[in-house]
């Protein structure tokens, strides 16, 4: 499956990019921890792509709530992030979009079990352009019709996303038809910025990304039952290392109060057994 996955991504690689939506984990820069010219607290922040939009939101109400606190983000796969942080990428917190890479971190020493944080379970949705004749509400059946050429996913080898759209596919008894037509974006945004801009007939993305601004009259989608993949509990850690661990604790506050729960649910977030 490796080598399949490796010539797809390449073929998902080429395509274009729609920036500030499809952002890759690019090899981490050194982040600066403080704004010499403000005196503002800058947090570095390593999210999952499914945030985009969801922390943007969030970070801008911590923003406005602690004026000398800056919230820099870079969005991407969580497994592309894991291997950053193990070599050394110097961010302040980890929001993943799994539990099991910010273990990792706290199992190898990079970070502490206590600084270790749920923050809510994402959603699979099957999503098509605006324009197309498809219904997802048929289901992933619909992918194994002759019209659907491509059909986009997250990487399944270091994004959750992807994992659990493969997972779906594999419950419906549909993996090996459509197998062929999946292309691979780095992330799940990018996943569906191949949806966004017609290089894909559809793609299995994130219900935090489709009920952006952005993408809500881009297309139309129908969620996936809860059954067909494994649950994506998502969960984060302020790393052992983090220059400004104050204000990463502080993010994560705004981030798991009240006004930040009220941003993940209307974002497609739930919150069971949290």
């Amino acid at each position: 499956m490796s080598s399949r996955f490796g010539r797809m991504l390449a073929l998902g690689a080429s395509l274009l990019l729609l920036a500030g939506c499809a952002t890759g984990a690019a090899p981490a820069a050194q982040p600066d921890s403080s704004d010499v010219r403000t005196g503002s607290v800058v947090v570095t922040v390593a999210a999952a792509a499914d945030l985009k939009f969801a922390l943007d939101d969030i970070a801008a109400l911590a923003e406005k709530d602690d004026p000398s606190l800056k919230v820099q983000i870079t969005y991407g796969s969580s497994g592309t992030f894991l291997q950053q942080i193990q070599n050394g990428a110097p961010f302040d917190i980890f929001l993943s979009a799994d539990l099991t890479y910010p273990q990792q971190l706290v199992d190898a020493g990079l970070a502490d079990e206590k600084d270790l944080f749920p923050y809510g379970v994402g959603r699979l949705v099957l999503w098509v352009p605006g324009g197309s004749d498809l219904d997802p509400g048929e289901g992933l059946r619909i992918l194994v019709k002759p019209e659907v050429k491509r059909v986009s996913v997250a990487n399944p080898e270091h994004a959750p996303y992807g994992k659990a759209a493969v997972a779906a596919l594999q419950t419906a008894g549909l993996y090996d038809k459509v197998a062929p037509k999946l292309v691979l974006g780095e992330n799940v945004a990018q996943a569906a910025e191949f949806v966004q801009s017609g290089n894909a007939d559809a793609g299995i993305v994130a219900k935090s990304l489709v009920l952006s601004d952005p993408l809500r009259q881009e297309g139309t989608w129908a969620e996936l039952p809860l059954d067909s993949y494994p649950r994506l509990d998502q969960g984060g850690v302020i790393l052992g290392d983090a220059s400004q661990a104050a204000g990463a604790h502080t993010l994560k506050d705004v981030m798991l109060s009240d006004s930040g729960s009220e941003i993940l649910a209307r974002y497609g977030f739930s919150f069971p057994g949290i």
